[in-house]
């Protein structure tokens, strides 16, 4: 009896708890579903009227929420700033550290270094600087060009009250290498390493980028510098030297250093695998990359995503299509999701071979099982401008929209261009100035294009309109 009163209490306190988180609009909704609907508004809304809209929808936002909508309007930078200021006024709620990291590289991707140095600051108030940060501004600044500003932001880290350390410098040369400015960051670690001291990761580092210069003299010689140092290569050492080796053209070289990695007790991982097979598929040495891949499976090591990508681009290569479906085929049975890369290669090598009705073949298939990305779009919109179907065009970019994906300055451009080339002003007038809202700067080919168009058709108001929310955009880059 006391069991049955037990579970009959129980049961009514379940449903007055549910009926009182209903009734209060309480009820905890799933994260993605709200982010969607926060995605929807903002595609649908004006600028102005994002607010009002946003506050009238009743939607309460979280910091899973507000993360997931930031990385959905990442090339959308000041759109994504507007949202990212709307949450901030909410109640109960407070960025996180990683909200602020993907704001900040929205806005250093458009160039708005004035508005990231006050998301710094912000930061700074609430204690929540870390040495990531930093890194994310570092890598930013390299990424366009701006080394001297890069070199600035680490240097500017004690002032923040965050102490450098090896993990910084790190990242600085990290930052430094990867945007082709190898010799800054050799000449920085050579100035500074008795302030840290270098690990395999650093060595790793300056070994990757003068691969990338390529300079194989110089990778060869911090290789050496490593051992002496008392630094074990390590497995992500190895395939840095095996990825520098392929792209050198010593392939047979590239196969002597996994060998000695297997003597020497160390298993090749699925990456370095993934390099040797897509250099055999640039060489068109289709049967190597097969027995590779085949070698790999009896070696115990599971093929990811990058494995089957770099199989598919050596098909695609050699122009073995039916094989690269395969390989796709493949990779749904073994639990292997394709992704929007695995998508760029067969449409890229379809584009290549002019075969434009099975590029949207591919793209439609691959569409429902992975999310198409800026490179996707903009390959297929191009590919219809310049097969003079602009409705279809249009058609992807109303897809791209219902996807609630945020185009990148390609994918704008693009179809811009395409208009262009249409005579049609007006739609293209309606994009770069969506573009601009959205606080992405056209390049100069695309608006020069634009600018031909409108004095041939003496529309010079409509010109001087767009070139004033240009000079807008353009704002000279603050450390701080």
């Amino acid at each position: 009896m006391i069991l049955r009163i037990h579970r009959r209490s129980s049961f009514f306190f379940r449903f007055f708890v549910a009926s009182r988180l209903y009734s209060s609009g309480e009820v905890v909704q799933d994260s993605t579903d709200v982010a969607k609907r926060v995605c929807k508004i903002m595609t649908s809304c004006p600028k102005l009227g994002l607010d009002t809209a946003l506050d009238q929808s009743g939607i309460r936002v979280s910091e899973e929420v507000v993360e997931k909508v930031l990385e959905k309007f990442e090339n959308a930078g000041m759109l994504a700033h507007r949202f990212f200021e709307w949450a901030d006024k909410q109640r109960r709620y407070s960025h996180s550290v990683r909200a602020y990291h993907i704001m900040i590289e929205s806005l250093a991707k458009i160039r708005q270094y004035e508005i990231m140095w006050d998301l710094v600051n912000s930061m700074r108030s609430k204690g929540m600087l870390n040495i990531e940060t930093f890194c994310v501004i570092m890598r930013k600044y390299a990424r366009a060009q701006k080394v001297d500003e890069a070199v600035y932001t680490f240097n500017v880290m004690n002032k923040y009250d965050v102490q450098p350390n090896l993990a910084a410098f790190n990242g600085l040369l990290s930052a430094l290498s990867k945007s082709k400015n190898i010799r800054k960051a050799q000449e920085i670690f050579d100035a500074m390493k008795n302030q840290f001291s270098p690990d395999s990761k650093t060595y790793s580092i300056l070994l990757e980028g003068w691969g990338r210069a390529p300079n194989l003299p110089k990778a060869r010689e911090i290789f050496t510098d490593m051992v002496d140092s008392g630094c074990n290569p390590d497995i992500v050492t190895y395939g840095i030297m095996v990825d520098i080796l392929c792209k050198a053209g010593r392939t047979s070289e590239a196969v002597e250093v996994i060998k000695e990695m297997e003597f020497s007790g160390c298993q090749p991982t699925s990456f370095i695998y993934s390099v040797l097979i897509h250099t055999y598929g640039i060489e068109n040495r289709i049967e190597d990359a097969i027995d590779t891949f085949l070698q790999m499976e009896r070696n115990g090591v599971i093929a990811d995503v990058a494995v089957y990508n770099a199989l598919i681009s050596a098909f695609c290569k050699v122009n073995k299509f039916k094989n690269a479906y395969k390989v796709v085929d493949e990779m749904e049975k073994k639990g292997v999701s394709p992704n929007s890369r695995t998508c760029n290669i067969l449409i890229n090598g379809l584009i290549g071979r002019e075969e434009t009705d099975e590029a949207f073949k591919v793209f439609r298939r691959l569409s429902k099982i992975c999310e198409p990305d800026a490179d996707t779009y903009t390959m297929m919109i191009k590919m219809f401008c310049e097969r003079d179907e602009m409705e279809t065009a249009l058609k992807v970019w109303k897809y791209m929209e219902r996807k609630q994906f945020a185009p990148s300055m390609h994918t704008f451009s693009a179809l811009i261009n395409g208009l262009c080339g249409k005579g049609d002003a007006s739609k293209a007038c309606v994009l770069m100035e969506e573009m601009m809202e959205r606080g992405i700067r056209p390049g100069r080919h695309t608006f020069g294009k634009l600018r031909q168009l409108l004095l041939k058709e003496g529309r010079e108001d409509v010109l001087g309109f767009l070139q004033e929310k240009m000079n807008l955009l353009v704002k000279e880059p603050l450390c701080d």
